[in-house]
């Protein structure tokens, strides 16, 4: 199936491959998708491509030059052919990861993808972590290792913080301000934000810095001022710490798929459980609308039957 997934790859133009090799990476290493799932996105991606191509010359613009009239437009061709709904669904989903991704690396400022709106199907709720869980995990880190104490104060950042991985592989030393217990993260679109942060965060932050990395010799010069290094002294990639926080979770006996975003569910999710008001938790997470927050944190049936009987008149029964 990869020999099909890379087919699909080479077929695609030239000012395309690249980024979507990318993108594809991305999704292998993070989301754990099948080839099969790979290779039907990198034909939806080719899909869009054919339509968008000059009729003439068949040339096509970068990814970063397309518009979003130009997505809608494909996606109403898609329904005037009759192409089926879970279909078009799966084509939507393609694009607005493929646009969504390069925001993420701030490969573009804008997605023409963004204010599309998804076919109605079903959804899925948010995996969250117990805390038991998370504590499991701990257990499986290996702290006698250069790489353990690192992995141990990257995965208390990104559940004591709800940081976005991309926030954590660019946190730099200058953002830490651990005398007011908080952190400065630079999130998406350029926005800066303040995060408090505990005390155990900082303890492990604390081993790792005083015994790791401040003595680490082979800091890559153009990366001495990020805050979480790998074995080469380089800046870590998004890929190296999902496959961490993956290994991680499976060593603990976790059968779900965990990534660093499951880390930031249950970072909002334990925080609303607990009373956090949510406004508080929209400004910790960096989101521009309250409705995103919403849609992001996941409560529990059990936690709304409780909050029913504390609050309602006529909760108690």
């Amino acid at each position: 199936m990869r020999k099909a997934i890379q087919k699909g790859l080479r077929e695609l133009p030239k000012n395309w491959q690249g980024i979507t090799k990318e993108w594809i990476g991305s999704m292998r290493v993070e989301r754990g998708h099948s080839d099969h799932t790979l290779d039907a996105y990198v034909r939806d991606i080719g899909k869009l491509c054919a339509f968008l191509g000059d009729e003439e010359t068949g040339n096509i613009a970068r990814p970063e030059a397309i518009e979003e009239s130009q997505i809608r437009s494909f996606i109403k061709e898609l329904y005037d052919v009759g192409l089926a709904q879970r279909s078009v669904a799966r084509i939507m989903s393609a694009i607005k990861g493929f646009y969504r991704y390069q925001l993420e690396q701030d490969y573009i400022d804008n997605s023409p993808a963004g204010e599309l709106e998804s076919v109605p199907l079903p959804k899925k709720l948010p995996t969250v972590l117990s805390q038991t869980q998370i504590e499991n995990m701990t257990l499986e880190i290996d702290h006698s290792t250069p790489e353990g104490l690192r992995n141990r104060a990257m995965l208390e950042f990104l559940y004591a913080c709800g940081m976005r991985v991309s926030e954590l592989i660019n946190l730099r030393l200058n953002q830490l301000f651990f005398e007011a217990d908080f952190i400065r993260v630079i999130g998406k679109g350029n926005k800066e934000r303040l995060i408090p942060i505990g005390a155990s965060a900082i303890k492990h932050w604390d081993f790792y810095w005083e015994h790791i990395r401040k003595e680490q010799a082979n800091v890559h010069p153009e990366h001495a001022e990020f805050c979480f290094l790998g074995r080469r002294g380089k800046q870590l990639s998004r890929n190296m710490v999902f496959m961490i926080i993956r290994d991680l979770a499976k060593a603990a006996g976790i059968e779900q798929r965990v990534g660093p975003h499951t880390l930031r569910h249950s970072f909002a999710t334990h925080l609303l459980e607990g009373g956090a008001d949510l406004r508080a938790v929209q400004e910790m997470l960096g989101h521009s609308s309250i409705t995103t927050t919403e849609l992001y944190t996941h409560l529990d049936v059990g936690h709304l039957r409780d909050v029913m009987e504390r609050f309602h008149p006529l909760g108690g029964g």
